[in-house]
């Protein structure tokens, strides 16, 4: 018996993003629910999705509030919010009230589809907690704190450490620069101090540091760690 298609909530007031998402989803084999507006997104969150693609430009209510609505309905289901180009502050604070990702419109069905499988498995690893993570060359074993490089073992001050700790646990998802320095120092401090330790980490677990293929720079906005293998 094959598995039930994964249920995605489409939120979107314009037909043709709906259609355009409805074409392209169903035929990955994706099951599609459909919301012009805040109202009916609410009611359709009764048939529980498992993912939700949320444009924050409704016509009815704040796409934030509605993100924040959202989230104390349901804590875990992925949100990646679509978003017009240059909202920058839009970005940050919906990634900051809980949305998983963010495309700017207009998007590429290819990089769409990427981001719906990251914030899957970035969902899959937390409901898992699995203790050791992998991806491409690079594995953290969070039981043991032994992080590698192939068959090297990568040696990690403990705030190095912890910033890669915070990225293993939210792989795959942006997190914007408050969240980490939060995360990492209990208060809000000067950004800079996380961009040393963000350059610091990659010297070390990157092959090539101005190139990065682990963690990645969200322009303006934080850091994401490639999802998981």
């Amino acid at each position: 018996m094959s598995a039930a298609p994964i249920k995605v909530l489409v939120i979107d007031d314009e037909p043709p993003i709906r259609k355009l998402l409805r074409m392209g989803l169903t035929t990955q084999g994706y099951e599609i629910l459909e919301a012009s507006n805040g109202k009916i997104a609410l009611e359709k969150l009764e048939e529980a999705p498992a993912l939700i693609i949320l444009d924050l430009g409704l016509p009815d209510v704040q796409g934030h509030e509605l993100l924040r609505t959202i989230r104390a309905r349901n804590e875990s289901v992925p949100i990646v919010v679509l978003s017009s180009r240059g909202d920058e502050a839009g970005k940050v604070q919906a990634l900051d009230l809980g949305a998983d990702d963010y495309l700017t419109k207009p998007f590429g069905m290819d990089e769409l589809l990427a981001r719906l499988r990251a914030a899957l498995r970035h969902q899959l690893q937390v409901q898992g907690e699995r203790p050791v993570f992998r991806t491409g060359d690079l594995s953290v074993d969070l039981v043991r704190r032994v992080v590698k490089v192939g068959n090297r073992d990568v040696k990690l001050s403990p705030r190095e450490y912890d910033l890669l700790r915070v990225l293993v646990q939210h792989a795959g998802k942006v997190l914007t620069h408050r969240f980490l320095l939060r995360e990492l120092w209990d208060e809000l401090t000067d950004a800079q101090y996380l961009r040393v330790y963000v350059r610091q980490l990659r010297q070390k677990i990157e092959a090539d540091p101005e190139r990065p293929q682990y963690v990645l720079t969200e322009t303006g906005i934080g850091y994401r760690l490639k999802a998981g293998d």
